[in-house]
This record gives C-alpha cells, sequence and structure tokens, in this order.
C-alpha cells in the first residue's frame, strides 16, 4: 500500500476548492448578466451544485444533499415556474431608468466596500477548541435538534414558502378581459 503525504492530500483539497470557487464566482456573474431568465436559472442550479461540493469538501454530506435536494431541486422548480408563468421572454419590456442602474451600482459598490472592510479587520480565533464528543453530523441528532429546539422557526420557513408561492401564482394570473 502506498502511503500519500499529507501535504499531497491537503494540495488535492486546495486545488479542487479552487476549481469549486471558480466555478461558483463565475456562474453567479453568469446568473446575474444573462438576458435570458432560462440560462440565468441554469446557471444559479449550476452554482448551487458547487456550493454543494464545497459542503462536501468540509465534510458535511448530510447538508450537501440537503443543499441539492431543496436548492437545487425544490427552489429552482419554483423559480422556473414563476418564470414559465410570468412570461419573463419577452422583449418588448420597458427598460429601467438610468438612476435605477445607478442606486444599484452605488449599493453593489457600498456592500462591497462593507464586506472588504469587515474581511480585513476580521482576526482569526486563537485557542484550544472545546469538544462536546457530539456528533451533529448524525441525521439523528439533527432531527432532534430542529423538531425539538427549532420547530418554530422551521414551521414559520415552511409558512413562509407558502406564502411565497401563493403569492407567485396570483401575481401571475393574467386578468380576463370582458368582451
Amino acid at each position: 500500500m502506498i502511503h500519500i503525504p499529507d501535504f499531497a492530500h491537503a494540495t488535492t483539497v486546495q486545488i479542487i476548492f479552487c476549481f469549486l470557487a471558480f466555478i461558483t464566482v463565475i456562474t453567479a456573474f453568469l446568473t446575474i448578466f444573462s438576458r435570458n431568465p432560462i440560462h440565468s436559472a441554469i446557471y444559479l442550479v449550476i452554482c448551487f451544485f458547487s456550493i454543494a461540493g464545497h459542503y462536501l469538501l468540509l465534510n458535511s454530506q448530510f447538508l450537501a444533499i440537503v443543499h441539492i435536494i431543496v436548492y437545487s431541486g425544490a427552489i429552482m422548480i419554483l423559480f422556473l415556474f414563476t418564470i414559465m408563468l410570468m412570461n419573463l421572454n419577452e422583449r418588448h419590456q420597458v427598460h429601467r431608468p438610468r438612476i435605477t442602474r445607478v442606486g444599484a451600482i452605488v449599493s453593489f459598490c457600498l456592500i462591497v466596500i462593507v464586506l472588504i472592510t469587515i474581511f480585513i479587520n476580521s482576526k482569526p480565533i486563537v485557542g484550544e477548541y472545546d469538544s462536546t464528543g457530539e456528533d451533529f453530523q448524525s441525521i439523528k441528532v439533527l432531527g432532534k435538534i430542529l423538531l425539538n429546539e427549532y420547530m418554530v422557526p422551521f414551521e414559520f420557513a415552511s409558512i413562509l414558502l407558502l406564502v411565497a408561492m401563493i403569492g407567485t401564482v396570483l401575481l401571475s394570473k393574467k386578468e380576463k378581459l370582458n368582451k
């Protein structure tokens, strides 16, 4: 049996991380800058899958699978239904005023400055890591925590998704013309 040194494993993980980070950033930009909403949705799915790859690198298989099922599955299906119901692919849409675009650019720049400032001023945590010995990767432990301690926020999230779905259907309904 061949022994692979630890630095070779770390280098492989770093290469995979850099590759996934590149895919994540590129597909996120393509999601924003694509003119076709269906292409944007496909780029977003690829971005979600690359983020799931990051979870796998962190040895969080359960979170990666839940991320794929919830975001790449359910949420993207809702996005696609919304796009198709509202017929956003039409070319005769009214263009937004220039002040709206300038406001979006200024907001984006301010958020980037704040995030860079926070990143530069942050300090790493130094010291011992206290471990309780409890395995939070276990589905049994996660189920107990979700359904005991976080039951109310869990139900609020489901109600929020239901209201968003109803709102999407109501917004996409076209009024009947009286003839």
